[in-house]
C-alpha cells in the first residue's frame, strides 16, 4: 500500500520561519522584508523579531501569508562576558490568526535594538506577573510548555552560534521542530547545517521536525555573500494559503527543509522509502541505528529519484538530497513502527 509521506494533495509554499526586522534587530521594515520574499517567490514569512509578538495581518494578500511570530533568548550569566554566554534561542509562531497576545512577557527585561522603542506595539495580559527568565533546562521547559499551552509551534534555533552543546540541547523538551540549517550563522562562519544535532535529539526519543531557515537581518550587501537572504527555507504542502491551513501542516510536518533542492514526492510502498527530487549529487538514507544508506549519481547524470529498504527496526528514518554544488535538503524524521504495525 502507498502512503504519501508528503501529502499527495495539496502545493507547496516556500516559506521562511525565522525573520527579523528594524523593529528589533533587522535592517528591513516588514513591508521591505514582503517585498523582496515575494520577489524570490516565497509565499510564507514568519515575523519572529526579538522578544516581540507583533502580528502583521495588514501584509496579507492572495499570495503572500504572514505568520505571527517571535523569538525569544535566554541567556546563561558568565563573568565572562557575552562572547563566552551560552543562550537558547527559541521560535514561536501563533497557530491561530487570532492570536494576538504576547505570552510569558516582561514588562521592562529581555528587549535590544528597536525592541526597547516598539514595545507599546506588543500586546500581552496585564493581568499576568512579569515572567522571569533563567537559563536552566527547568525554566526554558517551562517557556516551551507555557507558549505551546497557549496556542504556539515551538521551534530550537542555531546551536552552533548558541555555544550549546549535547549537554544543553539534549535536556529540552517538548519543542516541535530545530533549524537543521540557520543560513544567517553561516553567512557569518559558523557551521550551524546542523544534521548531527537533530539525529542526537531523535536518538534520544524526541520526536521532533527540522526546518531551514534565513533568521534573515539584512545588514549585508545585496546580491553578495554577506546578504542574509535566500539560503535557508521551508517547504510546506498545505491545502491553501490559508493562515490555519498552513500551521495545521506545520503541526503534521507537512514539509521539508532546504538550502536549494527540492523534493516533489515522498512516499513509503512495501517497505521501501521513495523519494523524487530536482536533481542531485547524492541521496542518503538516516536511520538511527548503523545502517545509513547512500546512493550518488554516474559522473553526467544526476539522481532524480531514490528507493531505500525501510527495517522495523531502525528507530526512526529520514532523507537528504545534496545536489551538485553541496546544499542540502532534509525530509522530517518517518517512524517505522507507524508502518510496519
Amino acid at each position: 500500500m502507498k502512503r504519501y509521506l508528503l501529502p499527495e494533495s495539496g502545493a507547496f509554499y516556500k516559506a521562511n520561519l525565522h525573520c527579523h526586522t528594524n523593529l528589533s534587530d533587522g535592517h528591513l521594515s516588514p513591508e521591505e522584508v514582503k517585498r523582496i520574499y515575494k520577489e524570490q517567490g516565497y509565499s510564507i514569512v514568519a515575523y519572529t523579531d526579538h522578544d516581540l509578538f507583533i502580528p502583521h495581518p495588514e501584509l496579507a494578500d492572495p499570495d503572500f501569508l504572514p505568520l505571527h511570530a517571535m523569538e525569544m533568548e535566554i541567556n546563561e550569566e558568565t563573568p565572562l562576558g557575552w562572547d563566552h554566554a551560552r543562550s537558547c534561542h527559541l521560535c514561536f509562531i501563533a497557530l491561530k490568526k487570532d492570536t494576538m497576545l504576547q505570552p510569558c512577557w516582561h514588562r521592562s527585561k529581555y528587549r535590544f535594538g528597536n525592541a526597547p522603542q516598539n514595545a507599546r506595539l506588543a500586546r500581552f495580559d496585564e493581568s499576568l506577573p512579569d515572567y522571569e527568565r533563567a537559563y536552566t533546562p527547568e525554566r526554558i521547559n517551562d517557556l516551551i510548555r507555557t507558549c505551546r499551552e497557549q496556542g504556539f509551534f515551538v521551534t530550537y534555533n542555531h546551536p552552533t552560534w548558541s555555544l550549546e552543546g549535547y549537554e544543553q540541547y539534549i535536556h529540552l523538551e517538548g519543542m516541535q521542530a530545530m533549524e537543521i540549517c540557520n543560513y544567517s550563522c553561516m553567512v557569518m562562519g559558523y557551521e550551524e547545517y546542523n544534521p548531527r544535532v537533530y539525529d542526537d535529539l531523535l536518538r534520544a526519543g524526541k520526536r521532533l521536525f527540522c526546518i531551514a531557515t534565513d533568521d534573515n537581518h539584512n545588514h549585508g550587501t545585496p546580491g553578495t555573500r554577506t546578504w542574509d537572504s535566500f539560503g535557508g527555507f521551508t517547504m510546506i504542502k498545505a491545502p491553501s494559503l490559508q493562515y490555519e491551513a498552513v500551521t495545521a501542516a506545520l503541526e503534521n510536518g507537512d514539509f521539508y527543509a532546504s538550502q536549494g533542492p527540492l523534493i516533489h514526492a515522498l512516499w513509503f510502498e512495501d517497505g521501501m522509502v521513495h523519494v523524487e527530487c530536482s536533481p542531485a549529487d547524492r541521496i542518503n538514507l538516516h536511520v538511527a541505528t548503523r545502517r545509513d544508506r547512500l546512493q550518488a549519481a554516474e559522473p553526467g547524470v544526476p539522481l532524480t529519484h531514490a528507493a531505500f529498504a525501510v527495517h522495523p527496526d531502525d528507530g526512526y528514518f529520514r532523507i537528504t538530497v545534496t545536489d551538485a554544488s553541496g546544499r542540502h535538503a532534509d525530509t522530517r524524521a518517518y517512524f517505522p513502527n507507524a508502518f510496519f504495525g
